[in-house]
């Protein structure tokens, strides 16, 4: 098992954003995390990279418990891709400088092997003709693919997406999904926070629903989307799925 999660919770003042969620992940397999606003959804991404502490439980990456601090940490954050809502690109630097700078600083790969594997994966994502220039000169939706492929330049174990089109144009939101089915294809490890229902049933192995801070249902997308068995899961779709 490549993610274990037993009894986790996280609270913020009196907001219990998670409520003892057990999760796993198989190496390999792509799960999609959906449920209502505030359901806890980017909170268990964020306690996955260790951006936010645990209150308890245990996570473990790989079979070893999630570091607390320092090299261990950062060694842990270059396993697990995170790639976020907002982008989160160096302005002042290219795009290709940005997917450089963790395999240089980290990996300590030299310039020119972190060049070529960076023009790879911007062409994997289908902007290595934008290489050049910078954040503010890209789309959303470029901005969004270069996120994706600075992320994959850590060679990640597991590749964390928290709502990843919700900042997106409706036309922009395609392109990056269709990245995303790639890799979901190629077989990286995926979680995946969206309300994309439609890369749900094509990408996912597995959809967990969460409520309240906690796991409510679990199943194939074919089941869930179909015949999803609690009411607040059937609710839930009804509302999304009408619109």
């Amino acid at each position: 098992m490549l993610l274990r999660m037993r009894g986790v919770s996280k609270s913020f003042g009196q907001h219990r954003a998670l409520d003892r969620v057990d999760l796993d992940l198989a190496r390999g397999e792509v799960v999609v995390v959906l449920g209502p606003s505030g359901s806890g959804k980017s909170t268990l991404c964020r306690c996955i990279n260790r951006l936010e502490t645990v209150d308890a439980g245990s996570i473990e990456l790989d079979g070893e418990p999630l570091p607390q601090e320092g090299k261990d940490l950062a060694r842990l954050r270059s396993q697990v891709g995170m790639v976020f809502q907002s982008f989160n690109l160096f302005a002042h630097m290219s795009a290709l400088d940005n997917v450089t700078l963790g395999p240089i600083k980290v990996r300590r790969l030299g310039r020119e092997q972190a060049q070529r594997r960076a023009m790879d994966l911007l062409e994997r994502v289908g902007v290595a003709d934008q290489a050049r220039k910078y954040p503010a000169q890209l789309s959303g939706g470029q901005q969004q693919r270069v996120a994706i492929a600075r992320a994959l330049a850590m060679d990640p174990k597991l590749m964390l997406f928290d709502e990843p089109t919700s900042a997106l144009d409706p036309e922009m939101i395609n392109e990056v999904l269709a990245v995303m089915v790639e890799l979901a294809a190629s077989g990286m490890t995926m979680l995946v926070v969206t309300h994309e229902m439609g890369f749900a049933r094509k990408a996912a192995h597995r959809v967990v629903f969460m409520d309240a801070g906690r796991v409510v249902e679990e199943a194939t997308p074919q089941a869930f989307f179909t015949a999803a068995r609690t009411e607040r899961a059937q609710d839930f779709l009804a509302k999304i799925l009408t619109h």
